[in-house]
C-alpha cells in the first residue's frame, strides 16, 4: 500500500534587488570617498617628492607628485652627521620609556575609575578632568622639573606628560563596558585585584591597549618642546630638535661647513626631509596596529 505524502512547498527566497536610489547612493558615496582619499594622500606624496627634488624645481613650484631634478644632498648631509643618529637613538629611547610609563599609569588609573562602587570616584574623575582645561603654566612646570633634579634626563620628558586625560577617559569607558560577572567569577576563584587586572581585564583589552600605545608613541615621538626646554646638552636632544635646528640653520644661512649650493639645496627641501624622517617610523608601525585602532576607539567611546 502506497502512502501518499503531501509535498510541502519550499518558501521562495526572494533576492533583494537594490533600488535605483540605492545604486545612485553607492556610486556617489564611492566617488566622494575616493576624492577624500586622493585629497588626503596628495600632501604626503607631494612632501616625499619635494624631499628628493632639486632646489630650482622646488622654488619654481614644479614639483607635484613626482620628484624633479632628483637630489639627495639634504639626505646625505643628515645621514653623514653622527649627531643625527645619536639624537635618533635618543628619540627611540625617550619614546619607549615614556610610552611604557604612560601606559602603566593610565591603565591603573582608568581601571580604578571604572569601579562604580569606589569611594571618592567622582573626586578622582574631577581631578583628572580639571587638568584638561587648566594647567600650572610653563614657568611653574619648569621650576618644578628643575627643583626635582629631572633636567637632562628622560624623566623630564616622560613624567610631566605621563597621563593624557583623553586616553584615560577612553580606557575608563572601555573597562566599564566589560561584563562585571567575569571579575566576580575570578574573585570567587581566588584572584586578587591585581590578578583580575593582569589575567582577566588586560587580555580582553588588547584593542584599546594597542590604540593607546599608538596615541602615546606618536605624541612622544613628535614631541620636541619638552626636550628643547629641559635638555641643555646637544647629545641628549631627540631627532626632532636636531631637525628643527637644521631647519633654523638652513633658513638663516648659519649652517657652517656647507657650501653655498648645498646650503641652498638644504634650505629648499629641508622641511620636506624632516617630515619624511620623523613620520616614516610611525607610518611603518601603524599598519600593524591599525586593525585595533577602530575597535579600540569605538568600544571605548562614550555611548549615548
Amino acid at each position: 500500500m502506497k502512502l501518499l505524502t503531501a509535498r510541502v512547498p519550499r518558501p521562495r527566497t526572494s533576492v533583494h534587488q537594490p533600488t535605483r536610489g540605492h545604486r545612485v547612493f553607492q556610486g556617489v558615496n564611492g566617488v566622494i570617498l575616493t576624492l577624500v582619499v586622493l585629497v588626503t594622500l596628495y600632501p604626503f606624496v607631494n612632501i616625499i617628492a619635494r624631499s628628493f627634488s632639486g632646489e630650482r624645481q622646488i622654488r619654481a613650484g614644479e614639483v607635484t607628485l613626482w620628484p624633479k631634478g632628483f637630489n639627495l644632498t639634504t639626505y646625505k648631509i643628515v645621514f653623514r652627521d653622527s649627531m643625527f643618529w645619536r639624537n635618533y637613538g635618543n628619540t627611540v629611547l625617550y619614546t619607549v620609556v615614556s610610552t611604557v610609563i604612560a601606559m602603566v599609569l593610565t591603565t591603573c588609573y582608568a581601571y580604578v575609575l571604572s569601579k562604580r562602587n569606589l569611594k571618592g570616584r567622582g573626586v578622582l574623575v574631577g581631578v583628572a578632568v580639571f587638568t584638561m582645561f587648566f594647567t600650572g603654566g610653563l614657568i611653574p612646570n619648569y621650576v618644578l622639573v628643575t627643583s626635582l633634579g629631572l633636567k637632562n634626563s628622560v624623566w623630564a620628558i616622560a613624567l610631566p606628560n605621563a597621563v593624557s586625560v583623553f586616553n584615560l577617559l577612553v580606557m575608563k569607558a572601555f573597562f566599564e563596558s566589560l561584563p562585571i560577572e567575569l571579575e566576580e567569577a575570578a574573585e570567587i576563584d581566588g584572584l586578587s585585584t591585581y590578578g583580575i587586572l593582569l589575567r582577566i581585564v588586560l587580555p580582553l583589552s588588547k584593542a584599546v591597549i594597542a590604540t593607546m600605545i599608538l596615541f602615546y608613541s606618536v605624541s612622544f615621538w613628535n614631541s620636541w618642546f619638552s626636550a628643547y626646554l629641559y635638555m641643555d646638552r646637544t647629545e641628549l636632544m631627540p631627532a626632532t630638535v636636531y631637525l628643527r635646528n637644521l631647519i633654523s640653520g638652513a633658513t638663516t644661512g648659519g649652517n657652517a661647513g656647507a657650501g653655498t649650493d648645498q646650503l641652498s639645496q638644504v634650505g629648499a627641501n629641508i622641511q620636506a626631509v624632516t617630515i619624511v624622517l620623523t613620520a616614516l617610523p610611525i607610518l611603518c608601525v601603524y599598519p600593524f596596529v591599525q586593525r585595533y585602532f577602530v575597535s579600540g576607539v569605538t568600544l571605548g567611546a562614550v555611548k549615548g
